[in-house]
């Protein structure tokens, strides 16, 4: 039989340097039946020539103005013809065979909507990387972790996340999905902008009763922090913002009021830590993401229909974290994950 066909979107703004770095890993990836689409958000630096250029096989395409994340991924999707489509950032290295493990785990369970590789480091191989670590979760008031990182903390590889598992979310630096799933629970949410927004996508393929899976055969080597630095406002103020329209879009409207009480006393405390650390700007983003989320949510619509799916994780990571110095995913108690997602611990049409 002959292998499904993947499509590669890469999503590239003035990033030529990360392109020149990068690209070429993924043009040599070893899967017999693969298309790969640069979607180049009308950069200035000849991103785009550059490509068409050096790797004539590529196809680019090329967004009248700078769509970011959402909108530029989104937009380059009609122009991809696979059965399986690899979201991937511009500052992903591939090794030869990473795509293979990833469409054998989907070719071996239709239920499975979306996956990730592991990911780790590009500067630091043996160590697991900020954006996705070995799948992610969320605790009971959305903020969101990985298996191999909590906080700032990023653990050692040591094998200890080597078993495939279901997870909550897959990275959006690399991230597979199904395409017959994404024409039934939608694409990325354009109004999230950048951030959050892979977590919104893997929420509502889960209430539309999909799985997503990580799979450790398959990695990828991140250098993480091209589009928008941590140290940035505006990364606090997105994260923030589009963490309160992802509960509000997919918790049920009778556990949103519970939850969202929570979530600002948590949040306090994120703003003053913020202060203490001399960080002032960072706290005036979260409490200008509250006043944006207040005033965006009236376009949009709480959870209907589906499967109801509650956050993963039943406690307060910053608590376990920040408090009681639980520093790895192991620290977590086990028997505060919810039963779908505690083996993770140990070892279906849904509204936009």
């Amino acid at each position: 039989m002959s292998a499904p066909r993947v499509s590669i979107i890469i999503v590239t703004w003035n990033a030529l340097p990360l392109l020149k770095q990068c690209l070429p890993s993924v043009v040599a990836t070893d899967y017999p039946n693969l298309e790969i689409i640069v979607a180049d958000n009308a950069s200035t630096d000849a991103s785009a020539a550059w490509v068409e250029q050096t790797f004539p096989q590529v196809q680019v395409v090329r967004h009248p103005q700078n769509w970011r994340f959402c909108k530029g991924n989104n937009r380059a999707v009609p122009y991809a013809t696979g059965d399986y489509i690899v979201l991937l950032n511009n500052d992903v290295e591939v090794p030869l065979g990473w795509l293979d493990p990833l469409v054998d785990t989907f070719e071996q369970d239709a239920a499975i909507g979306a996956a990730q590789p592991k990911m780790l480091q590009y500067d630091n191989r043996d160590r697991f990387e900020y954006a996705g670590g070995a799948g992610g979760f969320i605790d009971r008031v959305g903020y969101p972790f990985t298996r191999g990182r909590l906080f700032d903390t990023m653990e050692r590889d040591r094998g200890q996340y080597d078993t495939p598992t279901d997870i909550f979310w897959a990275s959006g630096a690399a991230i597979m999905m199904r395409r017959s799933t994404l024409q039934q629970v939608g694409l990325l949410d354009e109004r999230f902008d950048m951030h959050m927004e892979e977590i919104d996508l893997c929420w509502r393929m889960q209430r539309a009763g999909y799985r997503i899976r990580y799979v450790p055969d398959s990695e990828v080597y991140h250098i993480g922090g091209a589009s928008l630095p941590k140290e940035h406002p505006e990364k606090t103020y997105l994260n923030f913002r589009n963490s309160l329209l992802m509960l509000y879009k997919n918790l049920p409207p009778h556990a949103w009021s519970r939850t969202f009480a929570e979530r600002i006393l948590v949040d306090t405390g994120a703003a003053a830590q913020k202060l203490a650390q001399g960080q002032p700007r960072h706290a005036a983003a979260i409490v200008r993401a509250y006043a944006d989320a207040h005033r965006m949510r009236a376009s949009f619509r709480q959870a209907t229909g589906g499967h109801v799916v509650h956050p993963p994780y039943r406690r307060f990571v910053a608590l376990d974290y920040f408090a009681l110095g639980r520093r790895t995913f192991a620290d977590l108690p086990t028997e505060c994950f919810h039963p779908a997602h505690s083996s993770s611990v140990g070892k279906r049409a849904i509204n936009m």
